[in-house]
């Protein structure tokens, strides 16, 4: 179970954020497999603290040896005792605490892997509602303090327990009139510990909430720095991020003004355990009940739960935090997985409703794509696509042609397998390849590392000769082994950097290693320029020849040189034919290449 998402002052729909129940029953998955592990170096910590509490008692011998007044020999068995002890409670404790972070070790990477593989999965409009500053927020800041609680807070929190635990044991076995004693702190201690979770928990999230909204209003300043100039708008743009900086500032501090009343509760917890402790020890002294020993070993105890107390309530404070970071990874973990649950089909009766069967795979080889009355929404009363239906046969290239807003890119996502649609089914092809299809739009990113390493992204065991094949068939070749390393220079982020057309031809190089059966390419072709429009051209076709591709076009060149054009209008297909058939049927096809070869013949150049 998920809560329902929350909405930042940025108006984005956030991603879930996982119930309490939900995120317990998570971590005990991740455990799960680590069971071992975690029981063998809990029991390590247990023995470690055990043998810890046997200097109490030696303390409070060496009290009453000299409180008797005897030989200074006498003292010789219990100092070598508390070398012992410290000694062999070193070494295990350095080996249960060892296990113990291998254990948060081992869980954190298989969260983080969760988190990545789900996370890549999630429906593309579910991430556009969302904004990039949640998923961002999320990735670096959650991840981050999960990390640190694993790293710092787990090992601590086991033996600071332990220790708690072990330790009123012992005072029960000294005399239980000290346990009782001591456990008048218990009240205090335990309201104050839950005046702290009621209030950290909902604080935390909330501040989790307000550093993704803050991260997501500047990254659309920074993103759109020059339409925010070209607009004069770095006045709203400035206050609008003074504002979620303004308003996580402010939940920071309520955070510190929280843990401040939190540590002056604990101090008051432990005055009163200590005091009752020590008259108790008077008392059972005057008595004859226990020596003065043995009522220095109840007071040591005590001071000794010091520690561990105030450093397992300091790490309920990172606890805390960490919880609210980790319910917001398995809320994306559990959304990623509800969607792709959503894609297995489910049987129907009747005439009920289409079910969303997004992407089955099928080796046909008479129609390659089938898109069967596939509308889809971005929200209530956002329709994008109105039950369209498609096919494509092996071979086949169509290109799809419409005005801005037609829903061009929603239709070739979904063909994709990218976005899942509101309603209807799409059959894709098997492929013979790694992908059975490979989606690539205008927006290519190049990865950091060697060109090399960024081509075997689509195919892992490709050889140099394969690369130099793919670069070649996409005429990319010359200008690839003239970087100053050849297929080994260092490109992306810090590396040699590659013009918009470069990027693109090495999207479509990867796209010849991948082999899919089904291309299907976003506009692929517009970051280029015009001076790059008709080299892309001639990549995108080398790189499609001999499958079946889908084509956003850009350009209507692209409508020409494809088999079929077919054109979207609101989210319908209004026409589908050949380029010559609908340029002369004088329909929405006709009009767009009118206005589209008359902007070319205005802008062109005069002889």
């Amino acid at each position: 179970m998920t809560t329902p998402p929350p909405t930042a002052d940025t108006g984005a729909e956030l991603l879930p954020i996982a119930t309490p129940a939900r995120t317990r029953a998570a971590l005990r998955t991740l455990i799960r497999p680590d069971r071992g592990l975690a029981l063998t170096g809990l029991g390590i910590l247990v023995a470690a603290t055990a043998v810890g509490l046997l200097v109490q008692p030696l303390l409070g011998r060496i009290v009453d040896i000299v409180a008797d007044g005897r030989p200074a020999g006498d003292l010789t068995l219990p100092v070598v005792l508390l070398v012992a002890v410290a000694v062999v409670q070193g070494l295990t404790t350095t080996l249960g605490l060892t296990r113990i972070a291998r254990l948060g070790e081992t869980v954190l990477a298989r969260l983080r892997e969760r988190f990545v593989e789900r996370a890549l999965n999630l429906p593309a409009d579910r991430l556009e509602r969302a904004g990039a500053g949640d998923l961002t927020a999320r990735v670096t800041g959650d991840v981050a303090r999960v990390a640190e609680a694993v790293r710092s807070a787990l090992p601590e929190m086991a033996r600071s327990v332990l220790a708690i635990l072990l330790t009123l044991g012992a005072l029960a076995l000294l005399d239980v009139r000290f346990l009782l004693a001591a456990l008048l702190a218990v009240p205090v201690q335990l309201l104050t510990a839950r005046w702290y979770v009621r209030r950290a928990l909902t604080l935390y999230a909330d501040q989790r909430v307000a550093n993704g909204a803050q991260q997501q209003q500047l990254l659309e300043t920074i993103g759109g720095a020059v339409t925010v100039r070209g607009h004069r708008l770095e006045e709203q743009h400035t206050e609008r991020s003074a504002g979620r900086s303004r308003k996580a500032v402010d939940l920071t501090m309520r955070s510190v003004n929280l843990v401040l009343g939190f540590y002056g509760r604990l101090h008051i917890a432990e005055y009163i355990g200590l005091a009752a402790v020590l008259i108790a020890g008077f008392w059972l002294v005057r008595d004859g009940a226990v020596s003065i020993g043995t009522a220095t070993a109840a007071a040591l105890y005590f001071h000794s739960l010091f520690g561990p107390v105030n450093a397992a309530l300091v790490l309920l404070d990172d606890a805390q935090s960490a919880a609210a970071g980790l319910a917001r990874l398995v809320g994306v973990t559990d959304l990623a997985e509800r969607s792709e649950q959503s894609e297995q089909p489910e049987p129907t009766a009747g005439k009920a409703a289409p079910v969303s069967v997004p992407q089955q795979r099928t080796a046909s080889s008479e129609a390659a794509v089938t898109v069967h009355e596939v509308s889809h929404a971005y929200g209530p009363g956002r329709p994008v696509l109105h039950e369209v239906s498609l096919t494509l046969k092996a071979g086949e290239h169509v290109a799809l042609v419409g005005t801005s807003g037609a829903g061009k890119s929603t239709l070739a996502r979904i063909v994709a397998g990218v976005q899942q649609p509101t309603t209807g089914t799409v059959t894709a092809p098997a492929g013979t390849g790694e992908a059975p299809v490979v989606l690539v739009t205008q927006e290519v990113h190049v990865f950091t590392g060697s060109l090399a390493e960024d081509l075997r992204l689509a195919r892992p065991d490709a050889t140099d000769a394969d690369l130099r094949t793919a670069l070649s068939t996409v005429h990319a070749l010359d200008w690839a082994e003239a970087l100053p390393d050849g297929l080994a220079t260092v490109v992306g982020e810090g590396g040699h950097r590659l013009d918009p057309a470069r990027a693109q031809q090495l999207a479509l190089a990867r796209l010849v290693l991948a082999d899919p059966a089904l291309a299907v390419l976003d506009e692929a072709t517009a970051e280029s320029g015009s001076a790059g429009a008709r080299v892309l051209e001639r990549s995108a076709e080398a790189a499609l020849a001999g499958r079946t591709a889908l084509v956003v076009a850009h350009r209507l060149t692209q409508a020409v040189a494809a088999d079929r054009v077919v054109v979207l209008e609101a989210g319908r297909v209004v026409e589908s034919g050949p380029h010559d058939e609908l340029r002369d049927a004088d329909g929405p096809y006709a009009a767009l290449w009118r206005a589209w070869s008359g902007s070319r013949a205005t802008t062109a150049p005069h002889p």
